[in-house]
Formats: C-alpha cells, sequence, structure tokens
C-alpha cells in the first residue's frame, strides 16, 4: 500500500507539468539484491507525476516469483479511489499471445495443428482471393502473414456491433494491403478469426474458453474477456484521453466482435501469472505443466524476419506467434503492447533473466517505456547518464510540438469563404460500400449533417462543413475524435457519394486524429434518399 497522500491525487495535483526529474542513478549500484526493488517506488511516483498520468500499475515477476507489484494513482480522474495492484485495465492486444496459448492448448490435445489451414476448422472462411482462402493457415492468423491490415485504425472499432459472421462477409472483398504472406501486415480481424478457430476446434466461445482453461489454471481470478463483464463497483480503471490539451475520462471501448484481438481486461498481479506460465519452465505454473515446452517454443520462434538497417551486424527482430521477438542490451526479449481508447500496456519478457515486466496505464504515455527500461537497466547492470522518464518526457514534448504545428498546417489549407453547392437536404441520404457497409445521413438536433455509421448508435458524428464539398465529421464520443469526409456530385448536380477518410494511425492521438501517417480513404457510393 502506497502512502496516502501520494495515492489520493486532487485533479490539481495530476494536471502539474514540467517538473524535472534527477538524473538516473545506477540502479545495480548499492543493492546487493537485484530483487530488492523498493527505490522503485520513488522513481515511479516521480515519472507519473511529470507525465501527468491519472493511475498506473506494475508488476516484476523473476522466475515464479512475483517480487513486485504496486498502483500509484487513481483510477478515475477527479476521484481518490487509488489503483492497487488488482485493479482492472484493459490490455489490449496483449491479448493476442493468450489467443495464441489458447490454440497452443488445442494443439498439445491434437485438436488442430498450427499449419492447419483455416477452412479445415472454418469451412466458409472467405478473402477476396480464392487461392488464399484456401491456403491461409493458423499460423498465417497468428504471424500476421495474410496480408489483411487494419479496417479503421484503433481510434474506430470496425462494425463494433455487428457478428463476427457479418464482419466476414464484408471482408471477404477487402483488397489485400499486400501479398500473402509476403510481409508482416499487423491485423486485429486476423485475430478474430483465430478466437472463432478456437471456437470451432473446442465446441466452446473463446470468452469461455480463456476463462476456464487460461484464467483459471493460472489464478488469474480478476480477468476477463469483456467490458460487459466489470460491474459498477469493480475495481477496475477508467480509460483517459488528452482532447485539446485537457485531460478528459472517457468512455470505456466495447472489443467484443475481435474479442480474440484485444479484449482482456486484467490486473497487474494477475498478468505476473501469465508471465509466470511463459518464464523459468515455460508452460508450466505453480508445478503443474499447463502447454508443453514444445508448443510454448513454438510460439517464440520467428515467424517472420524484420528487416533491419544493418544485417550484417544488427540483432534480428521478428514477430512469433502472437509476441514480438527483440533485444535489448544483449538480451533476447519476447514483448508486446496494448493500444485501446485511454489504455495503454508494456509487457516484455527476457528469459535469459527469467524476468517478467509489465506496466499498465490508463492514458496513452510513453512512461510505460521509461518504467520498463529503467527496470531492463538494473537486472542487466546498464548505467545511463539520463534518466529514461526525462529523456523520454522531452522527446514526447518536442513530437508533440512538431505534430501540433502539422495539424495547424492542414487547417491553414482551409479555404476561407465557400459552402456546399447544395442545400444540406441534398446530402442525406443512404450511402454503401461493400467492404465498409453502410452509413446514412441526416439533419441532426444542431441542424449539421450527421453520419450514421452501421447502424450503431456509439458510432454517429457531426459533420461541420469546412469548405467547398468537404466536411469535418466529429464523433459522438470524442475520444474518437474527428474525420474529414468529401461528396461527390455528379454531373446532373445530385450528390452520388462521399468518400470517407478512416485514420488508420495518427501522427499522435494526443494531438488528434489527424495529422496521420496512414490512413485510407473510402468511397460509399449513395443507395437511396431518406423519406423528408
Amino acid at each position: 500500500m502506497k502512502r496516502a497522500g501520494f495515492l489520493i491525487f486532487t485533479t490539481a495535483a495530476i494536471l502539474l507539468a514540467g517538473l524535472t526529474l534527477r538524473g538516473a542513478e545506477t540502479r545495480t549500484s548499492g543493492h546487493e539484491d537485484l530483487n530488492d526493488l523498493r527505490w522503485l517506488d520513488t522513481y515511479i511516483e516521480e515519472a507519473v507525476r511529470q507525465w501527468q498520468v491519472p493511475g498506473l500499475a506494475v508488476a516484476v515477476v523473476r522466475g515464479e516469483d512475483v517480487i513486485y507489484a504496486e498502483g500509484f494513482g487513481v483510477k478515475k480522474l477527479g476521484e481518490n479511489d487509488p489503483v492497487d495492484r488488482h485493479t482492472l485495465f484493459g490490455v489490449a492486444s496483449t491479448t493476442k499471445a493468450m489467443t495464441a496459448a489458447a490454440l497452443g492448448l488445442l494443439v498439445d490435445e491434437g485438436v488442430l495443428h498450427w499449419d492447419d489451414r483455416v477452412r479445415d476448422h472454418l469451412p466458409w472462411f472467405e478473402l477476396s482471393d480464392p487461392w488464399v482462402s484456401e491456403n491461409v493457415t493458423i499460423r498465417d492468423l497468428l504471424a500476421h502473414r495474410v496480408g489483411i491490415g487494419r479496417m479503421t485504425g484503433n481510434r474506430l472499432l470496425f462494425m463494433p456491433s455487428r457478428d463476427q459472421r457479418t464482419i466476414m462477409d464484408h471482408i471477404r472483398y477487402q483488397p489485400f494491403q499486400s501479398t500473402f504472406r509476403s510481409r508482416y501486415v499487423y491485423s486485429n480481424v486476423m485475430y478474430m478469426v483465430a478466437g472463432m478457430v478456437v471456437e470451432a476446434a473446442s465446441g466452446m466461445s473463446w470468452d469461455e474458453f480463456m476463462a476456464s482453461r487460461l484464467f483459471a489454471p493460472l489464478n488469474m481470478s480478476n480477468s476477463n474477456t469483456s467490458i460487459t463483464m466489470i460491474d459498477d463497483g469493480a475495481n477496475a480503471a477508467w480509460p483517459h484521453q488528452k482532447i485539446d490539451g485537457v485531460i478528459e475520462t472517457i468512455p470505456r471501448r466495447n472489443f467484443d466482435n475481435v474479442g480474440a484481438a484485444a479484449s482482456v481486461n486484467s490486473s497487474v498481479y494477475d498478468m505476473a501469472q501469465w508471465m509466470i506460465l511463459n518464464l523459468n519452465d515455460p508452460g508450466a505454473y505453480k508445478g503443474e505443466r499447463i502447454i508443453s515446452r514444445r508448443v510454448m517454443n513454438d510460439m517464440m520462434q520467428p515467424s517472420w524476419a524484420n528487416n533491419s538497417s544493418n544485417p550484417r551486424t544488427d540483432n534480428i527482430t521478428a514477430y512469433g506467434l502472437g509476441w514480438n521477438l527483440n533485444y535489448y542490451g544483449g538480451y533476447k526479449r519476447a514483448v508486446h503492447g496494448g493500444a485501446a481508447d485511454g489504455m495503454n500496456t508494456t509487457l516484455i519478457l527476457v528469459p535469459e533473466l527469467d524476468l517478467g515486466i509489465v506496466v499498465v496505464c490508463n492514458i496513452f504515455s510513453n512512461v510505460r517505456t521509461a518504467i520498463a527500461n529503467t527496470v531492463l537497466d538494473h537486472f542487466m547492470g546498464i548505467e545511463r547518464d539520463t534518466d529514461w522518464s526525462d529523456r523520454l518526457y522531452r522527446s514526447y514534448q518536442a513530437s508533440l510540438r512538431s505534430t501540433l504545428q502539422r495539424r495547424e498546417a492542414i487547417e491553414n489549407q482551409r479555404i476561407a469563404g465557400t459552402a456546399p453547392s447544395l442545400p444540406l437536404e441534398s446530402y442525406t441520404g443512404n450511402y454503401y460500400h461493400e467492404v465498409y457497409g453502410d452509413l446514412k445521413i441526416v439533419i441532426g438536433e444542431s441542424g449539421n449533417l450527421e453520419l450514421r455509421f452501421w447502424d450503431d448508435p456509439l458510432t454517429f458524428a457531426d459533420a461541420e462543413h469546412w469548405h467547398l464539398e468537404t466536411f469535418r465529421a466529429s464523433w459522438h464520443n470524442r475520444a474518437m475524435r474527428e474525420k474529414f469526409v468529401t461528396f461527390t456530385i455528379n454531373e446532373y448536380g445530385r450528390v452520388d457519394g462521399i468518400n470517407v477518410t478512416f485514420t488508420l494511425r495518427p501522427s499522435m492521438i494526443q494531438a488528434g486524429i489527424y495529422p496521420a501517417s496512414s490512413s485510407r480513404r473510402v468511397l460509399y457510393r449513395r443507395t437511396g434518399d431518406l423519406a423528408r
């Protein structure tokens, strides 16, 4: 338990910025016992203040022992309920390695094999290329080798209220981002398919399988697979986001329809149990064999090697089955991050040191990396002149300034004094895209156009005229920010389509959804007018 003076943040205290940390001391100096991490409390407290983090938790594992598990800050900004080692956070894409482990349990049972074709278990599986549809394997799904990439990016969940089969009915028209098995293309949707394979092969839903076959044997008693399982009084953190320069509490995000990719909610203490399974004697937990060592080794084998700047000297970096494989300080690591709206996770395993680190945060912040790297340096005996938190914070501030300038440059290109070519009612109607489904446009209560995607009440946006035929649409859920849409008018002066820019990867979410390093422009065709 941390002292109350630190734990019970006030809003004003959290929003204090600009505090400078002391220079990093040598973490191993003066510590005969490396497992003595009492010094870490003060380091994290100072880092949390500097980064303006509402709540954060950290766990460190050595072999079969949890040597550190602490919470800092509060679950929700403006309230006094402290984060502790059992507080639930959305751990997002760290779920992927757990889904790989679930399939590994079925590999051990002989129910399936990594190189089974997906169609061996899901005969209806279909992508836009018939040959690829016939040959995609479970290993391809887990190693991001299929070539089907992000649909809408992390800020906007694709068809959130549609069932998985309906989503796949649309994905079968999706063009490949890259040729099958030609390169690594990160895909939450293909992990959704992996979860469907779990269900088809086991006869249990992915959620049921995770609860009974993974969480229960590992004593992960607080963990679950859906925000719908978090009761109002639960020990659970709320997500936060910096919007227009102010930290705000935002809604929890439901990942149920792609659950196997990102929907696990867990505490650092529970995640420590998951790390124990992957360390020491991999696949064994508290003396009991859960997953065979052979299958554990399979998941840590490189299934895709990444390019390096100098292949003659650089350590190989790769992706296994649900794990990024790389090096730090000369040691091999298995790593994965997790990013959902207002929730961020870093999980690192260093097998040679029997070391596991997990840091969870209820706001997007690179303080996670600072804390994890500081712990790694401590156990590896690495001395640094610069504190990781101070170094990364200065880098963050510089990037934010640069990104805001680029955003301003985009906004300065707005053409003043223009108006839509037609009355707003002329833009209303039903629109459709074979991959991206249905879009309905109406006049909203504000008098502006309102975009309603997928008949989902959470995916509405108010569109305000920007210039010419372009509108800037702001989502009702402010955490999803905004996007640009542009109408097309045919030779008869009639609106016949709308181009929607889906941001796949914003440069910095703290600055907004644009500028973006990756986006997709989708043309919805008009299918009819609404009755007026």
